[in-house]
């Protein structure tokens, strides 16, 4: 099959999260079953600044925003250690920023985001034309790129040139979904008549992740258990109407994690290889992580690692709630991580606290993230709702048992066989699930067994493409499982 990803990032070139992990690495796993893959995504300032090289294709494809012809220029590059060619649409007016959807200096979004993922959508549907690539299905992300199948339902419904492609939209995180004020419905370009409330409109706002839930053929998210999670009120962040609407349509694949990227036998950012068979150099390597994050240079001591967005949906209020009754434990915290900036001062000031024990650095450090994961002995991810998780993949991977609320991805991944779970959103809960890891930390052979059961699981992109690959010739072939 020819298969074309349309995503807002993608890794190594821009990433904010999961989404550009995910697209810079299930196309990797779908290239290895034999299928043709390409990419497309938004050429920001950054990519070229970060020095990738790129090479003009000679596409400019044009589209009308808000009754302005705006043209784009098309740039390619290839997805490192793959043949999957990367399509960059250039428009500086758009892209040439600081970051890829937030205004640092307002901390809000950008005020032409609406413009600017339009443009960007209906760029790559003119741009696979021009190139006259045929797809078989084109795979959306988030509210970013669900423009194009909106657009392939309404604009482009005529135009026979895509009259056998599948679209399929994933939602990573149904929390964010594109919202904009009624005024920026001209920046789409659309009749006016799809502005109503069982397609395009929200409670008097433009709703773009919404139009690609309605328009998309097939609709997935990244686990099972949320994808039931979000047809409900409590987890459907108000789109659990639609979604259940659609239900019939809607799949959880979990994600895979890149075992080329994330894996201590061969980790090059981590300074002791490690794996089941020499688990003495993890020890080295959290005497390394406690030395470079000034905690006290204890072997004994559970050392406790968390990774992420600073944001309530991270479960950060309970870890806050309960921070004082933690740290009457013989534990050590390592924080990385940014985002709310009420959390970030909290956090500092409790580090400062007690200092030697904690340690909370702010901002993304992709080299000590990987540090983390290695020198930790648990991983604590309390989330409030967790699509699917990365960080306790990687986690089981390096041998370091995670401690997580039972919900989303989580509740896929992790078992009593290999981590520790809670199930209400308590700061008493989570604490007592800390309590039990710490007990069963000085059982040595018991501990033994659960890094070892963790790290033996396979969550590589290989069986998650697999399940995509299957999914989307089940669908052309008109098959609902």
């Amino acid at each position: 099959m020819k298969i074309i990803f349309v995503s807002s990032e993608a890794a190594p070139f821009a990433r904010t999260g999961g989404l550009g992990d995910v697209v810079g690495s299930l196309p990797k796993g779908l290239e290895k079953l034999g299928h043709k893959v390409s990419v497309f995504m938004p050429l920001y300032g950054r990519i070229r600044r970060d020095g990738f090289k790129l090479s003009p294709t000679g596409g400019r494809p044009s589209v009308s925003v808000d009754n302005r012809l705006v043209t784009g220029i098309v740039h390619t590059a290839q997805l490192p250690d793959t043949n999957i060619p990367v399509y960059f649409i250039e428009k500086n007016e758009y892209y040439e920023r600081e970051e890829l959807y937030i205004d640092p200096s307002t901390g809000k979004d950008y005020i032409d985001n609406c413009a600017r993922f339009s443009f960007f959508s209906r760029a790559v549907l003119e741009t696979i034309k021009s190139m006259g690539i045929r797809p078989d299905v084109i795979h959306c992300n988030d509210w970013q790129s669900a423009m194009v199948p909106t657009y392939l339902k309404s604009l482009y419904k005529d135009d026979d040139y895509f009259k056998n492609t599948l679209t399929v939209l994933t939602i990573h995180n149904v929390g964010y979904q594109g919202l904009f004020p009624k005024e920026d419905f001209r920046f789409t370009g659309m009749d006016a008549g799809y502005y109503n409330w069982k397609q395009m409109e929200y409670y008097g706002k433009i709703n773009l992740l919404k139009a690609g839930i309605v328009f998309s053929d097939i609709i997935t998210t990244v686990s099972k258990k949320y994808s039931e999670e979000i047809q409900t009120e409590e987890f459907g962040a108000g789109l659990s109407g639609v979604l259940k609407e659609r239900g019939r349509d809607l799949y959880g694949i979990i994600n895979g994690i890149d075992y080329s990227v994330w894996n201590p036998e061969t980790d090059k950012l981590i300074p002791f290889k490690y794996g089941p068979n020499n688990p003495e150099k993890k020890k080295q390597c959290k005497n390394h992580l406690q030395k470079k994050v000034g905690l006290a240079g204890r072997e004994d001591v559970p050392l406790i690692g968390m990774i992420g967005r600073l944001a309530a949906q991270k479960g950060i209020d309970l870890l806050v709630e309960c921070w004082d009754k933690l740290m009457k434990l013989d534990v050590q915290l390592v924080l990385l991580g940014a985002g709310d900036k009420e959390y970030q001062e909290v956090l500092k000031s409790l580090a400062n606290k007690y200092s030697g024990k904690v340690s909370v650095s702010i901002g993304f450090d992709n080299q000590l993230s990987h540090e983390i994961e290695a020198g930790s002995d648990m991983f604590l991810m309390p989330s409030r709702y967790e699509p699917c998780g990365l960080n306790q993949l990687y986690s089981l991977k390096y041998g370091t048992v995670p401690v997580v609320r039972k919900t989303g991805g989580l509740a896929d991944t992790i078992t009593p066989s290999v981590g520790f779970l809670f199930e209400s959103y308590s700061s008493e809960e989570m604490l007592k699930a800390v309590q039990k890891a710490l007990e069963a930390y000085k059982d040595k052979a018991r501990w033994s067994k659960l890094m070892r059961a963790g790290m033996a699981q396979d969550w590589s992109w290989d069986k998650s493409a697999k399940m995509y690959a299957e999914l989307y010739q089940d669908a052309r072939k008109g098959i609902r499982r």
